[in-house]
């Protein structure tokens, strides 16, 4: 059975960018998110970002920023312009998860005292990464790529919910095979999550890249939107640069693509990019251009 409809999503269309690789591979210096902030000409050109990755790893209580704990001093440039994009009226998202695996085989536990020595200091990291340091991520992102039940991705929705306000924003990160009722990462039925918690999950990142899905043509997306997934619920997800994965669609191309797509389909959720720091066209040196350029295909500038 399809997932419910849901009317279409009543505002310009979401940009999102996600953020991983945070110093520059050469240099070592900090990839500048300064660039996306608004300026007197524009808005902010995305409407969420999400930090890429919070791990938890094997000892309870230890949790990474990618390699790293929050708090390593490596990252104090990353948190200060985070915090500048929050105030300006961005959203930022943590995502939980990714490739790397052991995160949520950690959090699907029957014992219920296990799960809590893992879930509670995420939780609290969420509300405060840095102590002392006045920010708190708007939301969580779950991109499980690793067998992971129905209970237990059911059970940490309802705590993130019960723990968090009702503003805190849950979404998830699919392949698109995952939206298409096909093979997929993630171990449990999405049709039957949204069936279950629909109105707890915001939208779905949808990754059509990596071989789970592709923007050679709308074909995906129709898959995708003829199961029953309401529009807004979709956020189409593509690489923004070369050596991101497999699927990268060139950047005159995917303007082009976008924009036919926001005309046909009019209530879509927006669109979300992986990832921040190489994206093109600007590439290293400028990749707040993706993020411009995606915003005048969307409207949203």
């Amino acid at each position: 059975m399809p997932p419910p409809p849901h009317p279409p999503f009543p505002h310009p269309p979401r940009l999102i960018i996600y953020h991983q690789t945070h110093h520059n591979p050469t240099t070592s210096l900090p990839i500048s998110l300064l660039p996306l902030l608004p300026t007197p000409s524009r808005p902010s050109p995305i409407t969420h970002l999400i930090l890429a990755a919070i791990h938890l790893n094997a000892t309870p209580g230890s949790i990474t920023l990618n390699d790293h704990p929050p708090t390593h001093a490596r990252n104090s440039t990353l948190w200060s312009e985070l915090r500048l994009l929050q105030r300006a009226g961005v959203k930022i998202l943590a995502m939980l998860g990714g490739a790397a695996k052991g995160t949520f085989a950690r959090l699907d536990t029957p014992d219920e005292a296990e799960f809590e020595r893992y879930y509670t200091p995420l939780r609290d990291m969420l509300r405060a990464p840095v102590l002392d340091f006045n920010f708190a991520f708007d939301g969580i992102d779950l991109d499980v790529e690793e067998p992971l039940s129905l209970t237990g991705i059911i059970r940490l929705i309802d705590r993130l919910k019960a723990d968090f306000s009702a503003q805190f924003i849950i979404t998830l990160a699919p392949v698109a095979a995952a939206m298409q009722g096909k093979e997929h990462l993630s171990g449990f039925d999405y049709e039957v999550l949204e069936m279950m918690r629909g109105e707890s999950v915001e939208w779905y990142n949808v990754q059509f890249y990596n071989g789970w899905g592709g923007l050679e043509d709308f074909g995906g997306v129709d898959e995708v939107l003829g199961r029953g997934w309401g529009m807004g619920r979709v956020v189409v997800g593509v690489l923004t640069g070369e050596g991101l994965g497999g699927g990268y669609v060139e950047w005159e191309e995917l303007q082009k693509t976008v924009s036919v797509l926001t005309q046909f389909y009019p209530g879509l959720g927006g669109v979300m990019g992986w990832e921040y720091f190489c994206s093109r066209p600007g590439g290293i040196e400028r990749p707040w251009e993706w993020a411009e350029g995606m915003a005048r295909c969307l409207g949203n500038c």
